[in-house]
């Protein structure tokens, strides 16, 4: 039976997509035992395991939802959307699926939600490594294209130097208009509060 593993990466930034992974391991693999919460892994063992995940699991694929689908659907239904695009984006398709947290995807795959599963499910661990590493890169490259906010060090997340960054720079196209930090940015500069019902036009 091949089972797909699903995590996303990205739920609690202000800046950047979310980014989502589906990954089908092999059977047996010596390096299997090795898999774990993303989090828990260095940067530098993080790329080690994508780099053997991606040359030796049965199938792996990436997908994303973007600032903007963020903002227009909220941050679950977005990150669901990046989910499913990730099982589309599958080469084989799996059997069953497994996701880490509460809710499982609308994909035409059977499957279930497991809280905490990044840890204690090796797809999923597998599926949250890629996803992790796939989007730290991607936040290295918005470092070079919005320079300034420190995206290559803190990856969107809301750290001090971000928050210190945003009030000095003022936002960005890739930061989140629906978040807490940047709504209060765009509510001072616009003088009434933004509606995240009403994208900005």
């Amino acid at each position: 039976m091949n089972i797909a593993g699903f995590d996303e990466v990205g739920r609690g930034c202000i800046a950047g997509s979310v980014v989502a992974a589906a990954v089908i391991l092999p059977a047996h693999a010596p390096w299997l035992g090795e898999l774990k919460d993303s989090k828990r892994i260095t940067p530098k063992k993080r790329e080690q395991l994508a780099e053997i995940i991606r040359r030796e699991s049965i199938a792996w694929a990436v997908g994303r939802a973007e600032v903007d689908e963020i903002y227009r659907l909220n941050i679950l239904e977005a990150s669901m959307l990046a989910m499913s695009r990730a099982y589309l984006g599958l080469s084989v398709k799996p059997d069953k699926g497994v996701v880490d947290g509460n809710r499982y995807p609308a994909i035409d795959c059977p499957g279930e939600a497991i809280i905490g599963g990044d840890a204690s499910v090796p797809e999923i661990s597998a599926a949250s490594i890629i996803a992790k590493v796939y989007r730290d890169n991607e936040m290295t490259i918005m470092d070079q294209l919005f320079p300034g906010y420190g995206m290559a060090i803190h990856k969107g997340y809301p750290t001090r130097l971000h928050l210190s960054r945003l009030a000095r720079l003022g936002i960005s196209p890739v930061h989140r208009l629906g978040y807490k930090p940047v709504q209060a940015m765009l509510a001072s500069s616009l003088g009434t509060p933004l509606d995240p019902q009403r994208p900005l036009k």
